[in-house]
């Protein structure tokens, strides 16, 4: 088993393959990957203050890492077997402009930012716990996952076509990610590991955690998709990221009927069948771009 722990201050911002691999893996084998909270572990107390401490740069990623074996046009399937706390306790914040709800510097209002506040919640086994109201059981995911372009780097808040800062709560355990790859080895990232979240992400901050992954690569040669996957028993899902909001719903149903045709569906029955039994969740609505879920279950598309 191989365990990658990244050194202080060595912390990727952005998505690239023009950054030195931290590690190389093979396929099949099980890999620990330990990552920091969105913060870089620099908020542990509610009497700091976000813009006083974070600068410019947010969201540090673990990686890249390369997976021996990944080319051009293939799929890098991830299956995230565990995800472990790496400490005691989340943190969320209220960061003025910045959110769901507020003024941001793309969108602007007269009115006064909402003020400045901290919450940490300490993890007591399966239960964060704020205060007697804001208390809710451990249900972690992986925030951003992706793999690297192949020409540009992407800054960590970004989701985009090949991952990304995606939110959705459905990269966890259990599940298994479809990535497209771009350039050689891939050059994977994980991070902003989250104990949990609500669809999305209203504040801007889930509850923030340091995180332990424990994940298996494995890839499908020669098969090449435009977006994220995510399947389970269950589901097949698909995640578009965009704005406005519609476009990345758009992007999510589209390759979602794109995904059961090749299961065997016709085109036209297979954007029918959506409409009556199509699911649809948002991932965040607060970063660069927005990110939509659509899923169907599984016993549905194998008819």
């Amino acid at each position: 088993m191989v365990e990658i722990r990244q050194k202080p201050g060595t912390y990727s911002y952005a998505f690239s393959r023009y950054i030195e691999p931290i590690a190389r893996v093979n396929t099949g084998e099980e890999v620990i990957v330990h990552t920091l909270d969105a913060f870089e572990d620099r908020i542990s107390k509610e009497t700091d203050s976000p813009t006083q401490i974070l600068g410019k740069y947010l969201n540090p990623q673990t990686g890249p890492i390369y997976i021996e074996g990944a080319e051009p046009g293939d799929t890098l399937v991830v299956e995230i077997i565990n995800i472990e706390a790496d400490r005691d306790y989340a943190v969320s914040a209220n960061i003025p402009e910045f959110g769901g709800l507020v003024t941001t510097p793309t969108t602007r209002f007269l009115n006064p930012p909402l003020p400045e506040k901290v919450w940490i919640y300490k993890k007591e086994g399966d239960m964060l716990r704020c205060n007697d109201k804001l208390c809710y059981p451990w249900r972690p995911f992986f925030g951003t996952i992706a793999t690297a372009p192949d020409m540009e780097s992407i800054s960590a808040l970004t989701p985009f076509d090949q991952g990304g800062n995606m939110d959705v709560r459905d990269i966890c355990p259990g599940n298994k990610v479809h990535l497209p790859v771009a350039c050689e080895g891939a050059m994977f990232y994980i991070g902003d590991c989250h104990a949990r979240q609500g669809d999305g992400e209203l504040n801007g901050t889930a509850l923030e955690i340091n995180g332990k992954a424990t994940l298996r690569f494995s890839l499908i040669k020669g098969k090449t998709i435009k977006w994220p996957r995510i399947e389970n028993d269950e589901y097949i899902m698909t995640v578009g990221s965009a704005k406005p909001m519609e476009d990345a719903a758009r992007i999510a149903y589209t390759e979602l009927v794109h995904w059961m045709c090749e299961y065997g569906w016709d085109e036209l029955e297979a954007y029918e069948a959506l409409s009556q039994c199509g699911e649809m969740y948002v991932g965040n609505m607060v970063d660069t771009f927005y990110s939509l879920v659509a899923k169907v279950k599984k016993e549905y598309v194998m008819r």
